[in-house]
């Protein structure tokens, strides 16, 4: 966004405006802080706000301040759209094509209000009235603390703000483990603390909170369902829906997991394919230069960055395992480059 471009957006950012803020489905810890900490920056200002996610997200989230808030479209779909229909202006975080929203992609395409994204996904389409678009941030959390700075509001970014937005970041950034971290991130952090975070309470908050099950399935994950193929640097999990249901399967159970196989000596690329009741859910990681994004467009009607992305499919979960393990030949050469 330009310097004026952020003028015209805080001249509608106007007292008792209906403001609604969006994300993408199957919400993560960026998607979540992100929302709730712009959430709380607008509501100080004295905006009408509310929240809309796609659908449910993990426990290990709900700690979050005002939390309660947010109104899941796939439980309250009436309310939902209620909210979108009668808002002015539409924030739309950490997703680059309406498509990701899931069922609320036809709410979101029938708003005639402003429409502003921020959000760190390549290849963004063009949908917003106002774009702020950054490939080169570690989240869309630390672009909501950039684009409040901009607006001229640091002074409402306070240690709430700051819970939400760092939960945002330590977790798109895997605790800063990934190439996103740069310096700028670290001053945010830095800014953040300044204002009263903690951050240390934020990580116990989001992983000292395992349920049993969750333990007892990521070592099903490890011990029973991973395939590793060294010719092709190569590590896959696959997981049946039946599977899923013996350990009480809850949103987020296996976040993170993709990562265990990623951190094998030699492995370059990760999967965990999931099956669910409506289709196949994948999430996909690499080291270096190959791109799960391209991949995942490619194949899976999926993208994200070039790290970290993730993909869907309609086929059976046998198809959809047949498909990918076919495709590796193809990516052999990029994979095993040096």
């Amino acid at each position: 966004m330009t310097e004026l471009q952020y003028i015209e957006v805080k001249s509608k950012l106007t007292i008792n405006k209906k403001v609604v803020i969006t994300t993408h489905r199957s919400p993560d810890g960026d998607a979540i802080g992100s929302s709730l900490g712009l959430y709380h920056v607008l509501k100080s200002k004295g905006l009408d706000v509310s929240v809309v996610v796609p659908n449910a997200y993990p426990d290990f989230l709900k700690w979050m301040p005002s939390e309660d808030v947010v109104v899941d479209f796939e439980k309250n779909r009436a309310a939902a759209e209620s909210l979108i229909y009668a808002a002015e202006l539409l924030f739309c975080l950490d997703y680059n094509a309406i498509h990701r929203t899931g069922d609320v992609k036809g709410s979101i395409e029938a708003f005639k209000g402003v429409s502003i994204m921020i959000d760190h996904h390549p290849q963004p389409d063009d949908y917003a009235t106002y774009l702020l678009s950054d490939t080169s941030a570690s989240s869309t959390a630390q672009l909501v603390y950039e684009f409040v700075s901009s607006l001229g509001w640091e002074d409402s970014i306070d240690d709430v703000v700051g819970q939400c937005l760092y939960a945002g970041i330590v977790t798109d950034t895997g605790s800063f483990r990934f190439p996103s971290t740069s310096a700028r991130t670290h001053r945010v952090v830095a800014l953040l603390m300044d204002k009263g975070l903690q951050p240390h309470l934020i990580h116990q908050a989001i992983y000292n909170s395992n349920t049993e099950n969750r333990l007892k399935l990521l070592g099903y994950c490890l011990s029973q369902k991973m395939t590793v193929l060294p010719e092709f640097k190569t590590a896959f999990i696959v997981l049946s829906d039946e599977e899923l249901k013996l350990y009480k399967y809850q949103s987020g159970d296996t976040e993170g997991v993709v990562n265990y196989a990623l951190s094998i000596t030699g492995i370059r690329f990760a999967a965990i394919i999931k099956e669910n009741e409506e289709n196949i859910r994948m999430s996909f990681r690499s080291i270096g230069e190959f791109s799960v994004n391209q991949f995942a467009r490619e194949n899976f009607n999926g993208g994200g960055h070039t790290n970290a992305a993730g993909g869907m499919s309609e086929a059976t979960l046998e198809d959809t395992v047949a498909k990918f393990q076919a495709l590796l030949p193809k990516y052999k050469a990029e994979l095993n480059a040096k």
